[in-house]
């Protein structure tokens, strides 16, 4: 018992050490997100980012042709589905929706006051809005924190039967890498937010500091998953499900695949897709404002939008 008081004391201590001491960041407005100058384009231009906004009266045509809702993790931006819209319009013939998730992309007192179930409204805005339109093949992809957030959907049935043709989950965060972050609720008063190690391109698109209120939503979201996965349950009728994940990953802990594969099935009660990728990266779609990219993680990024684009085309 005493080894194990010392080691929590020792994972308090370097939590307080490697975080910020004071409850208000010191934001530089002019290269931050998190800041009163800098916001996600979707809210100037919606036009350019949904297609519910974009196509004011679809045509046949486009009403059966495959929509992806490309929904962004925690604490990013509509940025981090740029390369995947860039790569499906030079490849196939699809339209894609990048949703901006609520709370996110604007001011960091915003995101802080954000809830899990805010971050989650936006997803389904943009469905019912395409189901209302008459768009019948539409599709979901979602990165780390979206996945949890279209799961929750699923087992709530906001997302019933022949909803969405096709999901992909890209590293899915059901566990997080990062043990310490059980200890949020614990610490999150006093520390105030966590500051992150972007790069300055990465600024703009992320926020640099991480409000303690939403890595506590974020932990009560996954929480709720993770309990409803222990349980069981299964997709609508007509989807099909595919999970990529990283078997080395800093933010959401591989296990978070294994927990999704047994928990959830397919309609009939066979397996999901799992495809784990040998990849070192959280969220290997999206690979622009990283430092140190290598031939692999292209490759690999390929690998994946190549899938996608395959099971859209069926």
């Amino acid at each position: 018992m005493r080894s194990r008081n010392t080691v929590f004391r020792l994972l308090v201590i370097s939590f307080l050490f490697l975080t910020s001491c004071s409850s208000t960041p010191d934001i530089d407005n002019e290269t931050m997100l998190d800041g009163d100058q800098i916001f996600d384009p979707s809210l100037y231009d919606p036009a350019r980012y949904l297609v519910s906004v974009s196509i004011e009266s679809p045509d046949e045509v486009q009403k059966n042709t495959p929509v992806v809702i490309a929904v962004h993790g925690y604490s990013a931006s509509t940025f981090e589905w740029d390369e995947f819209r860039e790569y499906s319009d030079a490849n196939a013939d699809i339209l894609v929706s990048q949703v901006l998730l609520g709370g996110h992309g604007r001011t960091y007192e915003e995101f802080r006051n954000s809830t899990w179930k805010d971050w989650q409204e936006p997803i389904m805005e943009e469905y019912n809005a395409l189901r209302e339109k008459g768009y019948t093949n539409i599709n979901f992809a979602g990165s780390s924190t979206a996945c949890p957030l279209v799961l929750d959907l699923i087992k709530k049935g906001d997302i019933g039967d022949s909803g969405m043709k096709n999901i992909f989950l890209i590293d899915p965060i059901v566990i997080p890498s990062d043990k310490m972050l059980s200890l949020i609720g614990l610490l999150g008063p006093m520390i105030g937010y966590i500051e992150t190690s972007n790069s300055a391109l990465e600024d703009i698109h992320w926020y640099h500091f991480r409000p303690q209120e939403t890595l506590n939503q974020l932990m009560d979201l996954i929480s709720k998953v993770r309990k409803d996965l222990e349980n069981g349950y299964r997709l609508p009728a007509g989807t099909h499900l595919k999970v990529y994940k990283s078997i080395k990953d800093s933010s959401a802990d591989p296990v978070s695949a294994v927990l999704i594969y047994k928990g959830l099935k397919n309609r009939d009660g066979s397996a999901i897709d799992l495809e784990m990728l040998d990849s070192k990266l959280h969220v290997v779609t999206r690979l622009e404002a990283r430092e140190n990219v290598t031939q692999k993680d292209r490759e690999i990024q390929k690998h994946v939008f190549d899938d996608m684009l395959m099971f859209l085309g069926q």
